[in-house]
């Protein structure tokens, strides 16, 4: 069996690749720039861009199972793919295609919907890896971390979970049609969040709560327009039901239980020091 991995080198794609690599499973892993990926040993790269669905014919070449995204999760990139996309995927011989959902259906999915394919959407709510986005530079400078809406509610998921979820659908039977909310095994408010890292790694770490008004002001700072920050406030203020409500699928799913945020950040412990 063949794996094409979509966004080998993002937050998820590269524990999925990781873990094909330890499964013993050929992996092929789209980029547009391979010779830049870094990719890990035993992966072959292949060049293609989910913008220019033409341009997969080769990279699809013997793919029986193929893991999509629909939008880079990483901040510098952009990406929209393309939802031609599933067609190129269809017409190449692809058997099963799981797909990464950034935060709702859109056309990519309808079009697998209706492709006659084998599919699975895979929805994780708050990444743990955001934390490294978000608090990290603050954390290792100041032993800081500045927020609004502390008490707000996330159900985080570790990134490798959600890759583990992933390799189950791509390599077994019994996920087509499945719809899979992903969730860590808690819910944690951003000030408890703190506390966890701060045990976690030995290190004392003050919560200081932003007002929203210099929370939009910090975000207008760091370029975002004013609609994506409504939407930031919005979150903050009535984050979604689905993003704090703790769903078992990691572990009915894989066989072992989601990982813990405490769990997550003493894997992480170098990173904040």
């Amino acid at each position: 069996m063949t794996v094409l991995v979509t966004g080998a080198t993002g937050t998820v794609g590269r524990h999925v690749v990781n873990q094909l690599v330890r499964r013993g499973v050929k992996a092929r892993a789209l980029s547009r720039n391979p010779e830049k990926a870094g990719l890990p040993e035993g992966i072959e790269a292949a060049k293609g861009d989910l913008m220019a669905p033409e341009s997969l014919q080769e990279a699809m070449r013997d793919v029986e199972s193929l893991f999509l995204i629909t939008a880079s999760d990483k901040a510098d990139v952009w990406l929209q793919t393309d939802p031609g996309v599933v067609e190129i995927a269809r017409q190449s011989g692809v058997k099963r295609v799981v797909v990464l959902v950034s935060y709702e259906e859109g056309p990519v999915e309808e079009a697998l919907k209706a492709s006659g394919m084998a599919w699975t959407l895979v929805k994780p709510v708050e990444f743990m890896a955001n934390i490294l986005e978000d608090w990290r530079g603050s954390i290792r400078r100041e032993r800081v971390v500045r927020e609004p809406f502390g008490d707000a509610p996330s159900a985080r998921v570790h990134e490798g979970d959600i890759a583990a979820v992933a390799v189950e659908a791509l390599l077994h039977d019994g996920h087509d049609g499945q719809s899979y909310i992903v969730t860590g095994p808690e819910v944690l408010t951003r000030r408890e969040a703190v506390r966890t890292i701060s045990e976690a790694i030995g290190e004392e770490i003050r919560f200081i709560e932003l007002t929203e008004e210099e929370a939009r002001e910090n975000w207008r700072n760091q370029g975002y327009d004013e609609a994506s920050i409504d939407f930031f406030v919005e979150m903050g203020k009535n984050p979604p039901k689905v993003g704090h409500t703790v769903l078992p699928t990691v572990e009915q799913v894989t066989g072992r239980p989601a990982r813990t945020l405490a769990e997550w950040a003493a894997e992480h412990r170098e990173l904040f020091l």
